[in-house]
């Protein structure tokens, strides 16, 4: 061997050494940390199952806590640090108040977290897996409810609530936990994802609220044969006025002493009953029939189920757009046209609506863009009117047409005359039947579309006594609207000639026309039972779809929300051109 190669062979063993003693050294600081903690959080969140939680599989969070400790080059979060005391505490009274915001709090697994915490802080820092174990237990715990808080509990598609979904995830909650841990500021996560509509945070005072009345009031159950009117005497009036008291109907001045042997139904008691039916869907006439009662006689607690159902719903809602939105609350029959979706407050044009029939012809959940209006439309029979309705009286009253202002067409549009031929190919589908603008339209002389796979729409019509009625679900699956007039003044609000009197003279010329909107309108159906209305009124309705019962048992399931369920590119609904054969 040369000298120049053993100086080479020399320098290379030297070098060799030094990295062999770096390596050494290295291990000796680091080999613990990654073959401890780090080791032990990764075996968790590889198995995607933890041995403390109730619900051991978080499959569905794992994408979130893998993306959390991996922030912190898989260290503990939670312990192990100055803060530790401080934000496990503060996280533990996080999960332990989630009923603040409609949530369980049993599904964060709070008690066996506070029964671990205090032996949690006081392991040596050498107990890899036992701090491993609590560390991920309280974050999938955050990360649950988090999750819960933002996105709900249940994927709506999957109980026919056809909401658009989000196209990605709208909020990082790994870093969201990450920086407030960092700054000891967890107790405000809440504030960071929960929904902040208004209709939100008017629902989260309400249920706190409830829930207190709930848990100080005696229960009580009012007993009425027939009907109590005005001016009449009933033994439970003391009670019934106790009642309204505590809900806030009835000022406490105004209660009834339960002294009085048989109290009268004084006209104070009166308009405090009159606050309850109009804050409960019913006829405010201040007599308290079968309807009234039975809204009495609901268990408070009941009421505060429905708080936190509607809160569930509006947390599917994507992140809406500032600005117009139209909004149709199925169980209310009511609709709001909103300048701004944002503030409530203001510029509100409210109105009563029809929505589809209970058992056959349910009005659905959906969100679409209102694009167009057609003034003085047609309206094209559907198939199935034609078939069960119209073509058994043709057949033994051929003048019904007429009657009906109604026409025979062909494909093209073009009317042709009705005898036996036109009536054959009717029956065959090849010629349809529509009734022509005017007076007596099912449509009424305005309709309001927006493109939706189900065909409905909003519109007028000459069934006005309908509006009258507390429930209004007589329709074929389309809304009527109680003032067509002025959901098109605010659909057309500053858009060039249409002020209130060129509608005026559209809705009254007989011929038929379409206004394209400059700015398409977000239009919502929607189903709640419980509302907080612009006048800061609680109000309760009835579950006419049964759609509430369906949420609760969907609910029971407690399975963590898939985010693939609700992040879907593609889950948009189309546009689709209207069809006009919906049935009103």
């Amino acid at each position: 061997m040369t000298q120049h190669a053993n100086f080479f062979a020399a320098k290379w063993l030297i070098f060799f050494l030094a990295i062999l003693s770096y390596q050494l050294s290295f291990a000796e600081v680091a080999t613990p940390q990654e073959s401890g903690i780090s080791k032990e959080i990764n075996t968790i969140i590889t198995a995607r199952q933890h041995p403390y939680l109730k619900q051991a599989n978080f499959s569905n969070r794992t994408e979130d806590l893998d993306g959390l400790y991996k922030s912190a080059n898989y260290q503990l979060l939670w312990l192990g640090n100055a803060h530790s005391a401080k934000n496990t505490a503060a996280a533990l009274d996080l999960l332990a108040n989630a009923a603040t915001q409609g949530l369980i709090q049993t599904n964060y697994d709070v008690a066996m977290l506070r029964e671990k915490y205090k032996p949690a802080l006081a392991l040596a820092p050498n107990a890899y897996k036992e701090l491993a174990l609590y560390d991920t237990a309280l974050s999938v715990a955050v990360l649950r409810f988090l999750h819960d808080l933002h996105y709900g509990r249940v994927n709506p598609h999957g109980i026919n609530f056809k909401l658009q979904l989000r196209e990605k995830k709208s909020i990082d909650l790994p870093t969201l936990i990450k920086d407030s841990l960092s700054l000891s500021t967890i107790s405000q996560l809440p504030l960071l994802v929960e929904p902040k509509l208004h209709q939100y945070q008017k629902l989260k005072s309400a249920l706190v609220a409830y829930r207190l009345i709930a848990e100080k009031s005696t229960a009580f159950t009012l007993f009425v044969k027939g009907k109590l009117r005005p001016g009449e005497h009933h033994p439970q009036l003391a009670g019934l006025s106790n009642f309204l008291v505590n809900l806030g109907d009835l000022p406490k001045s105004s209660i009834i002493s339960s002294t009085e042997k048989n109290p009268k139904y004084t006209p104070e008691l009166v308009e405090g009953v009159k606050k309850f039916q109009l804050r409960h869907g019913l006829s405010a006439d201040g007599t308290i029939g079968p309807g009234t009662a039975a809204a009495i006689n609901e268990p408070l607690t009941q009421r505060v189920t429905q708080i936190e159902l509607a809160m569930e719903r509006l947390r599917w809602l994507p992140e809406l757009s500032v600005g117009r939105s139209i909004i149709v609350n199925i169980p209310a029959f009511q609709l709001w046209a909103i300048d701004d979706i944002n503030n409530i407050d203001v510029n509100i044009t409210n109105m009563r609506v029809v929505v589809g029939k209970a058992l056959k012809n349910q009005t659905p959940v959906l969100m679409a863009q209102m694009s167009y209006i057609e003034f003085m439309p047609y309206w094209n029979v559907p198939k199935n009117i034609l078939k069960d309705e119209i073509l058994p009286k043709l057949t033994h009253k051929p003048g019904y047409l007429s009657s009906q202002n109604m026409e025979v067409v062909s494909n093209s549009g073009k009317p042709v005359p009705v005898n036996s031929d036109s009536i054959e190919k009717l029956k065959q589908g090849v010629f349809r039947v529509r009734q022509r603008p005017g007076n007596r339209n099912s449509l009424g002389k305005v309709k309001f579309i927006f493109p939706n796979k189900d065909d409905v729409y909003l519109h007028d019509t000459p069934a006005n006594s309908l509006f009258s009625r507390s429930r209004r679900d007589f329709s074929h699956g389309c809304v009527r609207v109680e003032n067509p007039t002025a959901l098109a003044e605010f659909a057309l609000k500053n858009q060039g000639k249409w002020n209130a009197e060129a509608i005026k003279k559209a809705m009254r010329s007989p011929t038929t026309r379409r206004v394209d909107l400059q700015n398409p309108i977000p239009v919502l159906f929607f189903y709640t039972t419980t509302f907080v209305d612009q006048n800061n009124n609680l109000a309760f309705y009835q579950d006419i779809y049964g759609h509430d019962t369906v949420l609760q048992e969907a609910l029971k399931k407690n399975d963590d929300l898939s985010d693939q369920s609700i992040f879907v590119s593609t889950g948009v609904e189309p546009l689709l051109p209207a069809a006009p054969n919906k049935i009103p």
